[in-house]
């Protein structure tokens, strides 16, 4: 006390504002990191059931943040003016701030904003369509409609029978039902945190973490949060073994319930857009996993094999080359650091979740793709 006593007294009210100003922004932040509502504590089963039963919204309209570190390291930008480059450039990416409307019917729209142009995606309740402003390209993707047998239970088996199947189709199921998926999903494939309250957007929510309990590879876990009181999803994200913080994150930061505008999903891209239509390869259809090749799906569709179990297993596509090069095989980026396999020159890119590999060989275009890190993937592929 004496020190204070000695002090002028202009330095005297300088310390003592200081001292003020500290204990009021202290407080400041304390409040506004426990400012939002915080739902009650509760088994997850119950309020994964809650969600589910909760009666549904009359559209979402809300600010997000995308967070993407998939590609960092990659070193996509340096690779020149290619497709690595364009993909590097894109806020889906690189990560971005935006806008996202859901209306009651399904249709959605999200809008992530760039420096080179925004970057839209949509859907009609029919197709999917991205609009990238910075290669000014729009892709489609019709996604392929379920076709009924004849005398089935679909659209052409009669309404009254479609609409029982469809009442069974969105019944909720039980807490029971809930908690047995729950406890076999532990005891068999993964860890399953419990519901653990929190805000979001300034709403209450709950958020589990799962993560997997063998062969995860590089996948270190998922979180998902949603709404307590509506059942929205408001954060999803994945993380990878090698860092705490997610790979990937989409999270509103503003969130507002209420019928959504039609006008909204109006989009026109500008008419020189390059417009490219997505299809997946003909004749392939899904296969379980395993060892064993996918061959009845059709001549010149690629053929797929599996190694290994869970995300760490490697998925081997291969696929005839046709002329010029092309394949049936999905295609990757060109511009891609490139390895070599056996003296063949391969095209690489390593993510945070995983790495594909594509090469050349005797007339056959390999694509692999794993869970794995760029030299386990290499090495796989030299005993190809």
């Amino acid at each position: 006390m004496n020190i204070l006593r000695r002090l002028p007294l202009s330095r005297l009210l300088l310390i003592c504002g200081l001292v003020v100003a500290l204990g009021v922004s202290v407080t400041a932040l304390a409040l506004g990191v426990s400012a939002g509502p915080t739902p009650p504590p509760k088994p997850l089963a119950d309020a994964v059931h809650d969600a589910l039963a909760a009666p549904p919204v009359a559209g979402v309209s809300a600010r997000i943040q995308l967070t993407d570190h998939l590609l960092e390291g990659a070193s996509l930008a340096s690779t020149g003016s290619g497709e690595a480059s364009q993909l590097a450039a894109s806020p889906l990416i690189s990560g971005a701030s935006g806008r996202l409307w859901i209306a009651a019917d399904g249709r959605t729209r999200l809008e992530l904003q760039s420096e080179k142009g925004d970057t839209q995606i949509l859907y009609d309740g029919h197709t999917v369509s991205l609009y990238d402003a910075s290669s000014n390209t729009l892709y489609r993707y019709t996604p392929q409609q379920n076709v009924e047998a004849p005398g089935g239970q679909g659209s052409s088996g009669g309404a009254g029978s479609s609409g029982a199947a469809d009442a069974a189709h969105h019944q909720v199921p039980t807490v029971a039902q809930i908690q047995e998926a729950i406890d076999h999903l532990s005891q068999h494939e993964a860890t399953v945190s419990g519901a653990t309250p929190t805000d979001i957007a300034g709403q209450a929510a709950y958020t589990t973490r799962i993560s997997p309990n063998r062969n995860g590879g590089l996948i270190g876990g998922a979180e998902l949060s949603w709404d307590a009181v509506h059942g929205v999803p408001l954060r999803a994200a994945i993380y990878s073994t090698r860092s705490s913080a997610p790979v990937l994150e989409l999270a509103a930061s503003e969130i507002s319930y209420g019928p959504v505008d039609s006008s909204v999903f109006d989009f026109t891209p500008p008419a020189n857009a390059k417009i490219k239509d997505v299809e997946p390869p003909a004749g392939h259809a899904a296969q379980p996993s395993g060892s064993t090749p996918d061959t009845g799906a059709g001549a010149g569709a690629p053929k797929v094999t599996t190694h290994g179990d869970g995300p760490a297993g490697i998925t081997v596509l291969e696929s005839p080359v046709k002329s010029a090069g092309q394949s049936s095989a999905p295609a990757i980026p060109e511009g891609l650091p490139t390895v070599q396999i056996n003296g063949i020159s391969a095209t690489e890119l390593p993510t945070a979740l995983g790495t594909l590999l594509s090469f050349e060989r005797s007339g056959v275009r390999y694509l692999l793709v794993g869970s794995v890190t760029p030299a386990a993937i290499e090495a796989f592929a030299r005993g190809l």
